[in-house]
C-alpha cells in the first residue's frame, strides 16, 4: 500500500502557482473584517458604519503603524516589513500562533521559502515508517504528505477509510475525497468539521508553498467543481494538523467516536502521521474489534 504509481499532470491552463501578494491582501482583509471595535476597546458607531469588522485606520492605530504603511501592506506589499512590525499587526489582529506564522509566511517569503522548500514532486515513504504501520494493529494509521495527499496506510485505516489501494494514486488526497467523494460525506458524521480542517489544512500549506503546481492545480479543480469548497477557500482561515475527535457513520460496523493524533515527522518532507483510537471499553472500540477481525472485505469496498 504505497504511494509509487504515477501521478496525473496539472492541467496546462492552470497557473503553476499561488499569488503570494492577493494571499497576504486577502488574509488580512479577512482577519481585519472579523474584528468589531468593541473587540479592542474601540468605540462603535453602530448602524453608521460602512464597512464590516475594523477599518484600516482603526487596525493601523492599533499595531501603532501609518495607515499608509498599513494600507501597503494589505495591497500585499510585504517586502521589507520587520518582524516587530508583523508581530505588531498580530497582536492587533488577535491573530492566533499558526495565524501569525501564516502572516510571517505570506510576508517574508524568501527567508521561510528555504525554511520550507516546496517538497519534491513524488514524495516517498521511508521503509522504517511502512514497517511502523504495519505494526500498529488494531488501530487505523496513516501517513499524510504535501497537499493532504495519502501516502501510505495500515490494514486498519483500509478497514476504516475505504481502499485506497484500489483508486487512482491523483484520487489519494484527503481534500478531494472530502469534496468530491459522496461516500465520504456520509462517512464523517460531522463533514462540515471535517471540510472547514481540510481547507484550513490547505491554506496553511499554501502559504509556505505558494509555488507548488500540483497545489494550484488543486486549489483550482476544487474551486470549480466544489461551491462549498470555494467559500470555505474564501474565508482564509489557516490550522494545523494535529488532534481532536472524529464521529464516524461506518458502512459495517455503524457509529465510531474516534480520537486522533497527528505526529509531525520533521525529517521527512513535511510528513505526517495520524493514528486514530478509541476509549476503551466503548462501543466504539469494539468496532475497530470487528473492524480488525473482518479486514478489507467485497462488501466493504463495494461501500467505500
Amino acid at each position: 500500500m504505497d504511494e509509487n504509481d504515477a501521478a496525473g499532470e496539472p492541467a496546462a491552463d492552470r497557473p503553476d502557482h499561488l499569488d503570494r501578494r492577493a494571499e497576504l491582501s486577502e488574509f488580512l482583509r479577512t482577519r481585519r473584517a472579523r474584528l468589531k471595535p468593541e473587540d479592542v476597546g474601540l468605540a462603535s458607531m453602530g448602524r453608521h458604519r460602512r464597512v464590516p469588522g475594523l477599518r484600516r485606520e482603526e487596525l493601523a492605530q492599533l499595531a501603532g503603524v501609518s495607515v499608509a504603511y498599513y494600507t501597503r501592506l494589505e495591497q500585499g506589499n510585504g517586502r521589507n516589513v520587520s518582524a516587530e512590525v508583523l508581530d505588531a499587526i498580530a497582536r492587533a489582529l488577535r491573530l492566533s500562533d499558526t495565524e501569525h506564522a501564516h502572516l510571517v509566511h505570506l510576508a517574508r517569503p524568501t527567508r521561510q521559502r528555504r525554511k520550507h522548500p516546496a517538497p519534491k514532486r513524488q514524495q516517498q515513504v521511508r521503509p522504517a515508517l511502512r514497517h511502523l504501520l504495519d505494526s500498529l494493529e488494531g488501530v487505523p494509521a496513516y501517513i499524510g504528505g504535501a497537499r493532504s495527499d495519502i501516502l501510505a496506510w495500515n490494514r486498519m485505516a483500509a478497514a476504516l477509510f475505504g481502499d485506497w489501494g484500489r483508486m487512482p494514486r491523483a484520487e489519494r488526497n484527503w481534500a478531494r475525497l472530502t469534496f468530491l467523494n459522496p461516500d465520504y460525506r456520509e462517512l464523517f458524521i460531522d463533514w462540515d468539521s471535517k471540510a472547514t480542517d481540510m481547507v484550513s489544512f490547505l491554506r496553511l500549506y499554501a502559504g509556505r508553498n505558494p509555488e507548488d503546481p500540483e497545489l494550484s492545480a488543486l486549489v483550482g479543480e476544487l474551486s470549480v467543481k466544489s461551491e462549498e469548497f470555494r467559500r470555505l477557500w474564501a474565508t482564509h482561515d489557516v490550522k494545523e494538523k494535529g488532534h481532536g475527535v472524529k464521529r464516524m457513520r461506518h458502512p459495517l460496523v455503524g457509529e465510531l467516536t474516534l480520537a486522533y493524533e497527528t505526529l509531525h515527522l520533521p525529517d521527512d518532507d513535511g510528513q505526517f502521521l495520524s493514528v486514530y483510537h478509541a476509549e476503551a471499553g466503548t462501543a466504539s472500540a469494539e468496532g475497530l474489534r470487528l473492524l480488525a477481525s473482518w479486514g478489507v472485505d467485497d462488501s466493504l469496498r463495494a461501500k467505500l
